[in-house]
């Protein structure tokens, strides 16, 4: 990307006091000629860049102008570095692969071993287990699509085991809790919705373009999506002591309420599906549902249907 491009060559030119054309346009794989009119461009967001001609020539910010390293702090540069190392376990864009190198120029030679450090000392990899090669090619499929704003189809099989036909507007790819979706316009229900990919078949990008809607995605919609109130139903669980850590990792210490016995109830609100049932079932004797009882009898139900399945 230009933008990607421009801030880059700020960047090295910032860290090294002259840098020959020919350099910058192997670097960025661009011609030399896209180089100088990268430079008209800086110059014109009010950086100036000089040229000189001849032997010991070269580009460079001028020598009267300093732009204040002090705008991002070690320990923020620090924090980018480490945030980049982890978003690069999960997606790999071409890009990161050369912004660490980037960023280190800012680094002072004497604090480029704590530099090293810092960005060693912790790591999160947001990857799901059992990641396949398949994923990653359907997340750089639905990339390319939402670059070129061209509607997808695709074959979805949902939680219900259904499997439907899907056509839709792909506006981002979300990881959430260790697994890849879309969020995209679903031409088929005319509404948002949240794809898993790992559900998703027979992906096409149509030749059909489309305009994107507004959407305020740091509102995280799919979240208000799952947690709609007429979706919601209140549950009421009887939750013994070696459950209790994990139902606090889920849902906080605030759903717990104590009897004088020390029996434990959490009360919780979830979305009523088939997703539902299997999540109450990972907890397995560990917990009991005694509210609401049309709940209870399902999970009954499908324990019933499991011990016909394994045998009494």
């Amino acid at each position: 990307m230009k933008l990607e491009r421009l801030l880059a060559m700020v960047v090295l030119l910032i860290s090294k006091k002259q840098v020959q054309a020919a350099e910058l346009a192997e670097l960025f794989e661009v011609s030399v000629r896209t180089i100088y009119r990268d430079i008209k461009t800086i110059n014109r967001a009010g950086i100036p860049i000089v040229t000189s001609q001849g032997s010991g020539g070269g580009i460079a910010i001028m020598e009267t102008y300093r732009l204040e390293r002090e705008w991002l702090k070690e320990d923020e540069l620090f924090a980018i570095v480490s945030a980049l190392q982890s978003v690069s376990s999960m997606y790999e864009p071409v890009s990161h692969s050369t912004a660490y190198q980037k960023i280190k120029h800012l680094i002072p030679e004497q604090s480029a071993e704590a530099f090293k450090h810092q960005t060693e000392k912790w790591f999160i990899d947001m990857t799901a287990w059992g990641q396949t090669e398949d994923q990653k090619a359907l997340r750089e499929k639905i990339s390319a699509a939402i670059d070129r704003l061209s509607t997808i189809s695709f074959t979805y099989t949902n939680a219900s085991g259904e499997t439907l036909q899907r056509e839709t507007e792909p506006y981002t790819l979300v990881c959430k809790a260790g697994h890849w979706y879309l969020y995209a316009y679903c031409l088929v229900r005319n509404d948002f919705r949240f794809f898993k990919l790992n559900r998703m078949k027979d992906l096409t990008i149509l030749h059909q373009s489309f305009i994107r809607k507004e959407v305020q995605l740091e509102t995280l919609p799919w979240d208000k999506q799952w947690y709609q109130k007429d979706r919601l139903t209140e549950l009421v669980i009887l939750v013994q002591p070696s459950a209790r850590q994990r139902i606090f990792e889920w849902f906080g210490n605030e759903v717990f309420h104590y009897d004088e016995d020390e029996n434990c109830r959490a009360v919780i609100s979830l979305p009523e599906d088939r997703w539902l049932i299997g999540f109450l079932l990972q907890f397995g004797k560990d917990i009991e549902v005694l509210q609401p009882l049309h709940i209870r009898d399902k999970v009954k139900d499908i324990i019933r249907q499991m011990q016909k399945v394994y045998g009494t």
